[in-house]
C-alpha cells in the first residue's frame, strides 16, 4: 500500500464494552482520573470480547489503561485551540497541549484501579477511581506498568500539581440521610472527593445564593458555595 493510500484510510473501531458509572452526567466529573478514588464503575464486556480468555492474567494488575470515546461531545466538533479549566477558562492553548474532551477523533485515555473481575453470565471488570460517565464506550484495555508508565520527573507546565481542594460541608438533613443510608459511608466519601474538586465552571465566581445540582451515584445532589473555599451539600434525593 502506498503512503498516500495509507494516509487516506479511515479506521473503523467498535466498543469492546460499555461503562456503568456512578457519574450520570458530565458536570462534576473530576477533570482527571484518580482524584476521586471512591468513584466506582463496572466495565461490561460484549461479544466476542467477553470470553474469559480475553482477560486471562489481567487480575494480576492493580491498574489499567482504558481507551474510550468522548461520546457526549463528539457531535460538537473540535477547535485548534481550547480553554483549559486550570487556566481559569480564559487562556487558550493548542488542543494537543490539553486534555480537552473536544478532540479531532474524540478519543480519551484514563487510568483506573481494577478491584476485581466478575465472571458469570456477564464478564464485568469492577473499577474505582474513574472519571468517566455512565454509558462511555470503551475501545481498549491495557495493563498499567508502573516502571514504564509512571514518570515522577516529568514536567507539566501550567498543571504541575493536583488542583486545590475545597472544603465540603453537609447540611444537618443530609447528615441524617447519610447516617441511615445503606452505603452512607461510601456515598459521603464520594461526595467529598468529587465536589471538593470545585465542579463549577472556572470562570464563575462563587455565589452563595445560587444552588447547583448534579446527578451522582443514583442521587440528585444539590449544593451551594459558602465562599471561595467552601461548599455545602444542602439536599440529597434518590433519582427516580
Amino acid at each position: 500500500m502506498s503512503r498516500h493510500a495509507s494516509e487516506d484510510r479511515r479506521w473503523v473501531m467498535e466498543p469492546i464494552g460499555w461503562l456503568r458509572s456512578c457519574y450520570h452526567e458530565k458536570f462534576a466529573v473530576p477533570r482527571q482520573p484518580g482524584l476521586a478514588p471512591a468513584a466506582r464503575a463496572q466495565l461490561v464486556l460484549v461479544a466476542p470480547y467477553n470470553h474469559p480468555d480475553c482477560v486471562a492474567g489481567l487480575e494480576t494488575y492493580s491498574h489499567l489503561w482504558l481507551t474510550f470515546v468522548f461520546h457526549q461531545t463528539q457531535a460538537q466538533g473540535w477547535k485548534p485551540k481550547v480553554r483549559p479549566p486550570r487556566l481559569g477558562g480564559n487562556q487558550k492553548v493548542g488542543v494537543f497541549a490539553s486534555r480537552s474532551t473536544f478532540r479531532p477523533n474524540g478519543l480519551g485515555l484514563s487510568v483506573v484501579r481494577l478491584e476485581r473481575i466478575e465472571q458469570g453470565e456477564k464478564l464485568v471488570l469492577h473499577l474505582s477511581g474513574v472519571d468517566l460517565i455512565d454509558g462511555t464506550p470503551i475501545l481498549d484495555i491495557k495493563p498499567y506498568l508502573p516502571w514504564s508508565d509512571a514518570h515522577p520527573e516529568a514536567q507539566a507546565a501550567w498543571a504541575p500539581d493536583a488542583p486545590t481542594s475545597l472544603t465540603v460541608h453537609f447540611s444537618l438533613s443530609v447528615q441524617a440521610q447519610l447516617a441511615v443510608h445503606p452505603e452512607g459511608a461510601w456515598l459521603e466519601q464520594l461526595l467529598i472527593q468529587v465536589l471538593s474538586q470545585d465542579p463549577k465552571p472556572a470562570y464563575q465566581k462563587p455565589q452563595p445564593e445560587r444552588l447547583y445540582g448534579v446527578a451522582l451515584a443514583q442521587h440528585n445532589v444539590r449544593f451551594r458555595y459558602l465562599n471561595a473555599e467552601t461548599l455545602e451539600i444542602v439536599e440529597l434525593q434518590p433519582l427516580d
